[in-house]
Parts: C-alpha cells; sequence; structure tokens
C-alpha cells in the first residue's frame, strides 16, 4: 500500500516557507505523494451543502488563504525530487479543459511522471457557477473535460466538437513525460463511478468509512462490468483523516480495513494548525503505524 499526505495549502501554514518545508519532510520519511486541494474562491454565502461534515457547513472561513494547487505543486516539485504530487480533487468545472491539459502536461514534464489528476465535479454551486458552468450540467460537462484533456495528451493534432466545447485542429505540448497522466475520479454517487469506469484510471474515494467503502467498490465492480473493463485495472485511493489523538492500534484498524477492501494507495489528512504540528503527526504515523500497515 501506498502512502500519500495532504500539504498545508490553506490557513496560516500555507505559505512557501510552509508548503516546502511539509514536502521535503514527507519526502525524507518516505511518503508516496503530496496532495492538494482545489477552491478558487470562498463566497460569503454559502447554501451549497459540504458533503464531508455532520452539519453541511464548508469549515472555512472567506478571509482564509487557500493556494491554487496547481502553482502550489509546481513550487513543490522544484524543491523535491521523488514524491508524486497529486490534487485531492481538482474541480473540473473551475478550468477550460485545453488550458488544464497544458497546465498538468507542463508540471508533468518538469517533474517527469509524478502528477496524479485525482479529479471531481464539485459540490459548491456558488463556486462553479461564477466560473462559468451550469451547475445541473457539471457531470456531462466534466465528461467531455475528460476527453479533451486525453485528446490533449495523446494527439498530435486535437480537434473537438461536443456539447460544451467545439474547436479546430491545434498542437498542444508539452506532452506529459509517459504519455498521459493518471486520472483517480471522486465521488461515491452511480454517475461518479460510472465516470471512473468509463474514463477514469482509479476511483478516489473521500473520508470513507468501511461500509461505505465496500459499497462503492462493489458498484464500481458492476459498472466496470458493464463498461467492458477488468475492476483490476481501476486503482482504489481514500482521502482519510488522521485524528492526532488517535492511538496508533486505532488507526492501524481502520486503514487495515480500507486496505483488506482494495484501497492501494492512502492520502492522510491531519489537523492543520500549523506546520510543525502536522509534520509532528505524520511522523508518528510513518514511525507507529506505517510499518505494520504494509
Amino acid at each position: 500500500m501506498e502512502i500519500g499526505a495532504h500539504l498545508p495549502v490553506y490557513g496560516p501554514a500555507a505559505t512557501r516557507e510552509g508548503l516546502l518545508l511539509a514536502a521535503r519532510r514527507l519526502e525524507a520519511l518516505g511518503y508516496d505523494s503530496a496532495w492538494v486541494s482545489d477552491h478558487v474562491v470562498i463566497p460569503y454565502r454559502i447554501a451549497s451543502r459540504y458533503p464531508y461534515s455532520a452539519t453541511g457547513d464548508f469549515p472555512l472561513a472567506p478571509a482564509t488563504d487557500f493556494l491554487e494547487p496547481l502553482t502550489a505543486l509546481a513550487l513543490v516539485a522544484g524543491g523535491t525530487g521523488r514524491i508524486r504530487l497529486g490534487t485531492s480533487v481538482l474541480v473540473l468545472p473551475h478550468r477550460h479543459p485545453v488550458l488544464l491539459a497544458k497546465m498538468l502536461a507542463t508540471l508533468d514534464h518538469l517533474a517527469p511522471g509524478r502528477v496524479i489528476l485525482g479529479a471531481g465535479v464539485g459540490w459548491m454551486r456558488e463556486e462553479i457557477e461564477l466560473l462559468g458552468v451550469p451547475y445541473p450540467r457539471r457531470g456531462a460537462w466534466s465528461d467531455e473535460a475528460i476527453r479533451i484533456l486525453k485528446k490533449c495528451w495523446t494527439e498530435e493534432r486535437v480537434e473537438h466538437r461536443g456539447e460544451f466545447f467545439a474547436f479546430e485542429a491545434v498542437a498542444c505540448r508539452p506532452r506529459p513525460a509517459a504519455g498521459a497522466i493518471p486520472i483517480w475520479i471522486g465521488g461515491h454517487t452511480d454517475r461518479a463511478l460510472r465516470r471512473v469506469a468509463a474514463l477514469g484510471d482509479g476511483w478516489h474515494a473521500a473520508f470513507p468509512d468501511a461500509e461505505g467503502l465496500a459499497k462503492g467498490a462493489a458498484r464500481l465492480r458492476q459498472e466496470c462490468e458493464r463498461a467492458g473493463r477488468d475492476p483490476k485495472t481501476v486503482t482504489i485511493s481514500a482521502r482519510v483523516g488522521l485524528p492526532a489523538r488517535r492511538s496508533a492500534d486505532e488507526t492501524l484498524a481502520e486503514l487495515a480495513r480500507l486496505r483488506d477492501l482494495g484501497v492501494t494507495h492512502l492520502i492522510l489528512e491531519p489537523r492543520m494548525r500549523d506546520v510543525a504540528d502536522a509534520t509532528a503527526i505524520y511522523e508518528r504515523f510513518a514511525v507507529e503505524v506505517r510499518p505494520r500497515l504494509l
């Protein structure tokens, strides 16, 4: 099982020094990947329900610094040499797919083979509509965007005519180092799992418990069978919280259950009070839990 960790891209720790210190420490500790999240803006009024809390309230205030994820990863790429660079998740409707293809391919060209695109359709109507995508159609928009990303990374003459985008032949260079960038698609709905089976290289589950992951994995296998695809070709990853006060045994038991359900890549996210606190949590995990999980 590979282990990744979330970087401090929001709040007081979201600085050049904080980002580089955390990324370099993770690499030194042997973590496999470093991850960033995506919000372009935080509206002052949010009616949309945040899906990862019991109250539905988004946890960050509008005054919170929140780094643009691909810019942040470019800094991390230049300050590290091995660790993979992922997005958990990049909200596809936030960026035109041709520009996004160019940005990701450039990052992977400069950090060869290290980029993972964790991608989703987004949950915040206010942010998505501000950036020009009709919220009820964001799923279809994102499906078309993924197809354009793949064209830009693999075809010499890229042209497209679809519901949301149409353009004549263009060249989009550089190419990703390995010819493409793995796309791990987030979401737990039937539509999201169909998207994984049809268009993704992996499923990226956010904060799942064992029961929820088992149900999602079963539905994913069904969708792969409908699409004529071997489910074993789909990477299953999971982003999980890493409470500071939980014992190593409790953490091990939870993550072992996810591993046994097919998760091969974990992304850990502790509290982000400051860089020293977060890296101390990551250090304890690397010493007390990881050797017993592998």
